[in-house]
């Protein structure tokens, strides 16, 4: 779990961007960085610009710890095509990522609770590994017990996020399938994400 999933928001905040979309960031009222010395406002050097965009992509998926992020980066540069790319395939196939796109989570943090907590089934089988990587035309849903939780419910009603092309969900089942990898823009961020940078960081 991360260590920082109470405190979720306060990664918006550090980061400048409402990085969920999520109507009560606080960064909705206060576009500036936490503490004292949030309102100062420098040009980023190439580093921090490439540190940024990582630290963006990893918040983005629950802040994924940086052993499990590097491990991933690893992965997607030895897969043959685009890095940046395969990256983004990679995060987007987490089983918890695969969760929150199917809106059985309002929050990516959410969804890796569920799973964790073994709310989440695979081709009919209980995995509770967040990190699972779901292969094309697997099934995942909510196990029959959760399908009652009132922030099950909330979540696949809700209207503040709209289910990608590449998965197909029956939210009256709380069933779906993932069709494919996406490409990166087929993944519905609500801010820019550089996943060129993030190579550009890790290849330094």
């Amino acid at each position: 779990m991360s260590k920082r999933e109470g405190s979720k928001f306060k990664i918006n905040r550090r980061l400048g961007v409402n990085l969920w979309g999520r109507a009560k960031s606080p960064l909705n009222r206060r576009d500036y960085g936490p503490g004292q010395h949030g309102q100062r406002r420098k040009k980023p050097s190439d580093y921090g610009t490439q540190l940024m965009a990582k630290q963006k992509l990893k918040g983005y998926y629950g802040n994924i710890g940086e052993r499990q992020f590097r491990r991933l980066f690893t992965e997607a540069a030895r897969r043959k095509g685009d890095t940046s790319e395969n990256l983004i395939a990679l995060l987007e196939r987490r089983l918890d990522a695969v969760v929150y796109r199917m809106k059985f989570a309002m929050t990516p943090f959410a969804a890796r609770q569920y799973v964790n907590h073994g709310h989440i089934l695979v081709n009919g089988k209980r995995v509770n590994i967040a990190s699972y990587s779901v292969k094309d035309n697997d099934t995942v849903e909510v196990r029959e017990k959760a399908k009652q939780m009132a922030v099950i419910i909330e979540a696949s009603g809700s209207t503040e996020r709209d289910i990608p092309d590449y998965l197909e969900v029956d939210l009256t089942k709380l069933k779906g399938r993932f069709v494919r990898a996406p490409k990166l823009s087929d993944v519905p961020y609500p801010v820019t994400m550089e996943p060129n940078l993030v190579v550009e960081f890790y290849s330094r």
